[in-house]
C-alpha cells in the first residue's frame, strides 16, 4: 500500500477518534457541538456567491458541509503526513499530526474572524487540544500499522 493511500486510511481512523472524543466530550459536559464550521461554510459561500437554498435547506446543507470540511481536513491532513512519510521523512508523529489538524481545521475560521483562540479559555483550549490529541495518535499509529504490514 502506498503512503498517500496509507495516509488516507489513517487520516480517515484519526477522524474517526477526534469525533469519538468530541462527542464523548459535548456527552460528558452536556455541551452543544460547535457551529464554527457552518460559519466557515456560510461565510465562503457568500463571499463566493454561491447560494445553499433558502431557510431550513440553507440551514442543512451548511451543517453538512461544515461535517465534510472536518472529513476534508482529517484525510487531507493524513495523506500529506503519508506522503512526507512514504519518503523517508520523520516527523515527532502525534504531536505534528495533531497540530496540523487543528491549524487547518482553526485557520480558516481564524482568518474569517469567526474565532479567536486568545479568548477560548481553558476549557475551550481542551476541548479543542485533546480531540486533536486524539486524532494525532490514532492517526500515527494506524499508518504505523498499514506501512509495517505491506
Amino acid at each position: 500500500m502506498n503512503g498517500l493511500l496509507s495516509g488516507a486510511l489513517a487520516g480517515a481512523a484519526g477522524t474517526a477518534a477526534l469525533n469519538a472524543v468530541t462527542y464523548a466530550d459535548m456527552a460528558l459536559r452536556g455541551r452543544s457541538g460547535s457551529q464554527v464550521p457552518e460559519q466557515v461554510v456560510e461565510k465562503t459561500t457568500e463571499r463566493a456567491g454561491v447560494s445553499l437554498g433558502e431557510d431550513e435547506t440553507a440551514e442543512n446543507r451548511r451543517q453538512a458541509l461544515g461535517a465534510l470540511l472536518g472529513f476534508g481536513v482529517g484525510i487531507g491532513v493524513g495523506v500529506a503526513y503519508g506522503l512526507i512519510r512514504s519518503r523517508g521523512r520523520t516527523l515527532p508523529d502525534a504531536l505534528a499530526l495533531g497540530a496540523a489538524a487543528s491549524v487547518a481545521s482553526e485557520g480558516p475560521a481564524v482568518a474569517l474572524g469567526l474565532t479567536d483562540p486568545r479568548t477560548w479559555g481553558a476549557a475551550g483550549w481542551i476541548s479543542d487540544v485533546v480531540p486533536h490529541l486524539a486524532y494525532g495518535i490514532v492517526t500515527a499509529a494506524t499508518y504505523r500499522g498499514l506501512r509495517a504490514n505491506r
